[in-house]
């Protein structure tokens, strides 16, 4: 089995389980990260821009949508209550991001690009099979930033759904000090969300065209996030004007 194929059948994983220390820092975590998103979201300053030809891909489903981890604050609530399915790390990290987006309309699937993906891309397949949408961070839970991992391009082959992208470029906001340079935006920041032209994946593609599929969505990854950056500050222009 290549690092780029879906079985048929996922192993069995062992149920995690957290000390009664971590499970009351994980409801004050859950809990502060949950009114914090659901406070500042609203007095975020939106535009939205579409490459030529993906105006489609906001509401098309389904897809298989992917973004940088930096961005997982603000996408969180731009994307609320869609019902996307998204891969959750079992790590305590994972743990507590994942109840809090469950809590904005998410359903999180366990596993990630390091443990138990095999189990976690069958229920993305799955999932995308009863026509939901799918979400990845591509480069969580642990990097490399801003690189590319091979699961997305191997589950649009698997499911015959074409890949999707977007970047969030926020004009002023606090920037941690962690290995993806995780993205906090201040109230009433400014918001360009750029969202890339569909990659479909052919189920017939071999694996050495999932090579260029996954290039292929690197290069439309860091395209939307140059985009975007580079644009940030026109927000609220007559060229990119608020949508809310």
């Amino acid at each position: 089995m290549t690092e780029a194929t879906i079985p048929e059948t996922a192993p069995a994983t062992k149920t995690h389980r957290f000390t009664l220390r971590q499970r009351i820092v994980l409801r004050i975590i859950i809990s502060a990260g949950y009114w914090f998103i659901r406070l500042i979201g609203p007095t975020l300053r939106v535009s939205v821009s579409s490459e030529d030809g993906a105006q489609e891909t906001i509401a098309q489903r389904p897809v298989i949508a992917s973004f940088w981890h930096a961005c997982i604050i603000p996408a969180t609530y731009m994307c609320r209550n869609l019902g996307i399915r998204v891969m959750s790390s079992n790590s305590y990290d994972g743990e507590y991001m994942g109840r809090i987006i469950r809590k904005f309309g998410f359903v999180a699937v366990k596993g990630s690009s390091s443990r138990n993906a095999v189990r976690a891309l069958l229920g993305l397949r799955r999932a995308l099979q009863e026509g939901w949408t799918v979400a990845f961070s591509l480069d969580g839970p642990r990097g490399p930033r801003y690189k590319v991992k091979p699961g997305p391009v191997a589950l649009a082959r698997s499911a015959g759904v074409p890949l999707s992208m977007f970047h969030l470029a926020i004009d002023r906001a606090w920037v941690l000090n962690t290995w993806d340079r995780l993205i906090v935006p201040k109230p009433f920041s400014r918001v360009l969300m750029r969202i890339g032209k569909l990659v479909p994946v052919p189920t017939d593609a071999t694996d050495e065209d999932l090579d260029r599929y996954q290039q292929q969505l690197q290069d439309s990854l860091d395209r939307v996030r140059e985009f975007a950056e580079a644009n940030i500050q026109k927000v609220g222009s007559p060229e990119f004007p608020y949508n809310a």
